[in-house]
């Protein structure tokens, strides 16, 4: 039976009336916990009693248990009591503790005082580059969407240019006064898009949410956040973007999923951004139930690099035992002799910490270092010329002329998607658009098989048009 129950959003207030208030662009589309609502003790009475805000249980109680309003979790592992200060015998959820605790005593508030008008940006986009045939394509189809207000698919190989063929849906979006979100997996990614977004819509107000991240939302046209970060929103984005949508924890996380649904508004269009769709997505688009549009070239012209096969039989043994692994160690000798900038892919952050020591003036991150924002910076900025990398930085990250190696590449965490992502690191730039990516391995998976599959695949659909 509890498989069974579906979180529904009908505990949402929705209203068709909207609001000149300076506080409803602030509150509205939000769910908050009492601490956080930027408003003084007497604000809150007063708007409470006048209707502008409501409060309702942050928890469902179900026979079978609790189910959290905030995230969608109704797991009841994650579920536990807790000694509550309200004196009852209290639970709280587990799952989404980093956005302020959710007790089973706990109320959010919501804004029910209209929905807010945006104004209207016109000629919001000062970007004067030029779209390919193929992004111009893709960049029609998202313009369709965001008009027809329905669902749509991206399916852009690695460098296409997604980003660029926003641009015309985001300016038409912004002409239309639409609130407009772009939520990724990956904080990485979030800081990364925000100075490029911005240097294009100078004149939006963006902000980029995050953990760890000083903006703060007050009310910004266009918001880019983490998919985590969507758990503070409900009723909220005209337009709802999720780039990367196959990436780790979104595609995985029934409840990163439920609260992308929540934040958008009824009648939102909803974009779906990715070069490596899972294969329920793929299924969908096969069978027309999602529109999809192909964009099987990069925006350089430039076919995709594929991936080499090379035999290293010895790379764990080789690490543990402070050496690098023959094949590999040639091919790093002849990169650095061609002064190459290099990323080397390792399953672990074990091996990472391992390898490090054995190749000179190298850095390494992962997805605990502390350092890593600012290491990517540095290896961006050419401070160094060798980074050691776990799947942290398999997408959503781009550096001009690099190459790439894959060690332990029938490793479980290099999946079929993983790989297609890595390879898409190198060959990004126009002035060098044939990045070297070799995978070494001690056997071929099926993975690898399947990923160099589909680069080609998409080679030959670019070269024949796109069909």
């Amino acid at each position: 039976m509890l498989s069974s129950f579906t979180p529904s959003f009908d505990w949402i207030p929705s209203t068709l009336l909207t609001s000149e208030r300076s506080e409803a662009k602030q509150l509205a589309g939000r769910l908050w916990l009492e601490h956080q609502l930027p408003l003084t003790p007497k604000q809150k009475h007063d708007f409470l009693s006048n209707g502008l805000l409501t409060t309702i249980p942050a928890m469902e109680k179900h026979w079978w248990g609790w189910a959290c309003r905030k995230c969608g979790n109704k797991t009841q592992r994650h579920i536990v009591p807790w000694p509550c200060p309200c004196g009852n015998p209290c639970y709280y959820c587990r799952v989404c503790i980093e956005m302020g605790r959710i007790t089973s005593c706990t109320s959010l508030w919501l804004w029910t005082g209209g929905q807010p008008v945006w104004s209207k940006v016109a000629n919001a986009c000062t970007w004067k580059g030029t779209l390919s045939r193929y992004q111009q394509q893709g960049a029609e189809a998202i313009v369709q969407a965001i008009t027809e207000k329905r669902s749509q698919l991206v399916w852009a190989v690695c460098g296409a240019g997604k980003t660029e063929m926003l641009f015309p849906g985001l300016e038409h979006a912004f002409s239309l006064g639409l609130r407009v979100c772009l939520a990724t997996p990956r904080a990485d990614v979030v800081r990364e898009l925000k100075p490029r977004l911005q240097a294009a819509f100078p004149h939006v107000d963006i902000v980029a949410l995050y953990g760890g991240t000083e903006d703060v939302d007050k009310g910004a046209l266009f918001v880019i956040a983490t998919t985590h970060q969507l758990m503070k929103y409900a009723d909220a984005f005209d337009v709802m973007i999720i780039d990367e949508v196959d990436a780790f924890p979104y595609h995985a996380d029934r409840n990163l999923q439920h609260v992308a649904k929540r934040a958008q508004r009824p009648d939102s269009a909803l974009l779906y951004l990715t070069a490596t769709p899972r294969w329920k997505m793929k299924l969908l688009s096969s069978f027309n139930k999602l529109p999809t549009v192909f964009v099987p070239q990069r925006y350089h012209g430039f076919p995709l690099p594929v991936p080499q096969f090379m035999n290293s039989f010895d790379t764990e043994k080789a690490i543990v035992n402070g050496q690098l692994p023959f094949s590999f160690r040639k091919w790093i000798i002849t990169k650095r002799e061609k002064q190459r900038r290099v990323i080397v892919f390792v399953p672990t952050i074990n091996m990472a910490e391992q390898l490090a020591p054995l190749l000179h003036e190298a850095i390494f991150v992962h997805s605990e270092d502390p350092e890593r924002e600012q290491k990517v910076a540095d290896f961006r900025n050419e401070k160094f010329n060798l980074l050691i990398a776990t799947t942290i930085l398999e997408r959503g990250v781009t550096f001009p002329s690099i190459d790439v190696a894959v060690l332990h590449a029938g490793h479980h965490v290099f999946d079929e998607a993983a790989l297609i992502q890595i390879a898409g690191r190198a060959g990004r730039s126009a002035q060098d658009p044939d990045g070297d990516v070799v995978f070494f391995h001690q056997g071929k998976t099926e993975a690898m098989l399947a990923a160099k599959s589909e680069i080609e695949a998409m080679n030959i659909r670019a070269r024949k048009g796109g069909n």
